[in-house]
C-alpha cells in the first residue's frame, strides 16, 4: 500500500490518499486543540496513544457487528481505513449531562439522562459546528433520511457496547460524538473514537479522564488517556 498526497489536515489528524481508491491512511498527530482551534498545543505521545486507542475501540465495535472504516494499524501513528463519502454531521449521545448541554439548558453537570439524548451537529468550523435537527439534514441534503436513520441506530448500538466496556474498567461513558459515511452505499462508522471525542469519568470519584483535562487546564492529559486505555485492556507498548 503506497501512501500518496495529503487529502485533508484537520485539527489533530491528517488523511492521505493511497494507490487504492477505496483505502486511505489516517495519521494521528500530537496536535491538541480546544475552543474551536483557539488553543493549540503539542502533547507528546498523543498521536500514538489515540491511534492505538482508536484501533482497539473500532475492533471491539466490529466484533459487535458495527461496520467501521478501520482496517489495520500501519505504524504507531498511522492506520489504514476505508475511503468513505462522509456525511457532514456529528451524531452525539449523552448518558450524563455535561459540557454544552449544561450551558444550553441550565441543567446540573452529572445528572444522569434516561433515556440517553441524541443530538446532531453540522460539521462546519466557520459556524462553530451548530446544533441541527433531522429535518435540517434531509431538507439541506446533508444525508438521506434512511442513511441518517441507520447512523442513529448504529450510534445507539455503539452506546450499548461501549458503556459496558468502560463500566467494566470503572468508568462512566458520559457522552461522545461519532461521524459516519458511505462505503459502496453502506453506512459505516468513520473518523475516530478516542478520549478527544468523548467524556469519560471515574465511576467512584467522578474524576475527568478525557479531553476536558486539556480544556480545563487539569494537566496529565496523555497520562489520563493512557489510564483509560489500560483499564480496558490496551497495551500501548505493543
Amino acid at each position: 500500500m503506497e501512501k500518496r498526497q495529503e487529502l485533508y489536515a484537520g485539527k489533530a489528524k491528517s488523511v492521505f490518499r493511497t494507490d487504492d481508491p477505496d483505502k486511505m491512511v489516517l495519521v494521528f498527530r500530537d496536535d491538541t486543540s480546544a475552543f474551536d482551534g483557539k488553543r493549540i498545543e503539542q502533547l507528546s505521545r498523543k498521536g500514538m496513544v489515540n491511534n492505538k486507542f482508536n484501533a482497539f475501540i473500532m475492533t471491539k465495535l466490529q466484533e459487535a457487528g458495527i461496520p467501521t472504516h478501520f482496517e489495520k494499524c500501519l505504524s504507531d501513528t498511522e492506520s489504514l481505513v476505508k475511503s468513505l463519502d462522509m456525511m457532514p454531521i456529528e451524531c452525539v449521545v449523552r448518558n450524563v449531562a455535561a459540557g454544552s448541554l449544561c450551558r444550553r439548558l441550565g441543567v446540573t453537570e452529572g445528572q444522569e439522562l434516561s433515556p440517553p439524548t441524541f443530538e446532531l451537529f453540522l460539521k462546519n468550523d466557520a459556524l462553530g459546528d451548530p446544533m441541527i435537527n433531522e429535518s435540517h439534514v434531509e431538507s439541506f441534503g446533508w444525508a438521506k433520511a434512511d442513511h441518517l436513520a441507520k447512523a442513529k441506530e448504529l450510534t445507539y448500538k455503539v452506546n450499548t457496547v461501549l458503556k459496558e466496556l468502560f463500566a467494566n474498567g470503572g468508568m462512566i461513558l458520559v457522552d461522545y460524538k461519532l461521524e459516519f459515511g458511505l462505503f459502496h452505499g453502506e453506512v459505516v462508522l468513520g473518523d475516530e473514537f478516542s478520549p478527544d471525542g468523548c467524556r469519560l469519568w471515574d465511576s467512584k470519584t467522578r474524576e475527568k479522564l478525557d479531553k476536558d483535562r486539556f480544556r480545563q487546564g487539569l494537566g496529565n492529559v496523555i497520562e489520563s488517556y493512557e489510564e483509560i486505555g489500560r483499564r480496558i485492556g490496551i497495551d500501548f507498548s505493543a
